[in-house]
């Protein structure tokens, strides 16, 4: 479960970036990132027991949906056929707002620029001791000036306001977690003749949650795979602020899920 960012205070923890970072936990259930999240952020979570029927639902086709592997395609239209069968109101909405993301950090990210502020110092005494695509994605934030960081900034909450406008009418948003099952480390492991095919599927794997991340949203992957397939994530998402939402709705898609 990724909560809203700033739920949960991030003193103490490393910073990948100081925008973006969120201080959450891995659980079996829904139920346990429930409690979880109660202690971390110090609150208590609204609990509902509406039926799934009664969750307005939305499933966004631009960008979360384009370049699906195989396995995952199957194991999302399964997942959203058997959310409908048990009831849910499910819709499909475009959002093209998401294909701005790109434009947007054409002269650096958010990540980059924080990274390489706190690594600076680091990369000038053990720039050896850092995993190569690592550094080279933190040493990108070199080269963003202050002018077009803060003018990233700017864009972002400008961006976040149109995006928060498309689903305000929804109670929660389904996508595919990430949009390929794991690839193959020897098609992937470091080396420069490796290097296009990794950066490639780490592209696919970060997509997804990356839209939520600058949303500065929240949300639960769920798995929705079957015994026999490659694991495969349900992300449940919202907007700022619908932490109480999607944890509620999220419950009652893996009490059926877990029926599979």
């Amino acid at each position: 479960f990724k909560c809203t960012a700033r739920l949960v205070p991030t003193t103490g923890a490393v910073p990948l970036s100081t925008t973006l970072d969120t201080a959450c936990a891995m659980t079996r259930s829904v139920r346990d990132a429930t409690v979880v999240h109660e202690v971390l952020a110090a609150r208590r979570i609204t609990r509902s027991s509406a039926p799934l029927s009664a969750w307005r639902l939305a499933v966004p086709t631009h960008t979360f949906l384009d370049g699906l592997d195989g396995t995952v395609s199957t194991a999302f239209q399964r997942t959203l056929d058997l959310l409908r069968q048990a009831g849910a109101q499910i819709e499909s909405i475009d959002l093209p707002e998401t294909g701005e993301l790109g434009p947007m950090q054409a002269q650096g990210s958010l990540a980059a620029a924080e990274s390489y502020a706190w690594h600076r110092p680091v990369l000038a005494r053990h720039a050896e001791q850092y995993d190569l695509r690592v550094r080279s994605r933190i040493e990108r934030g070199a080269a963003m000036s202050a002018a077009d960081y803060i003018h990233l900034q700017h864009a972002r909450q400008a961006w976040i306001s149109r995006m928060e406008a498309r689903v305000a009418g929804f109670d929660a948003l389904l996508s595919p977690t990430v949009a390929i099952v794991p690839p193959l480390l020897s098609d992937v492991a470091p080396g420069e003749a490796r290097d296009a095919a990794f950066f490639q599927a780490n592209a696919l794997v970060l997509r997804n949650t990356s839209v939520v991340n600058m949303l500065d949203g929240c949300a639960l992957s769920l798995p929705c795979h079957v015994q026999g397939e490659l694991p495969v994530g349900l992300m449940v998402w919202h907007a700022a602020g619908h932490d109480d939402a999607v944890l509620n709705a999220g419950q009652r898609i893996e009490e059926l899920l877990q029926k599979q």
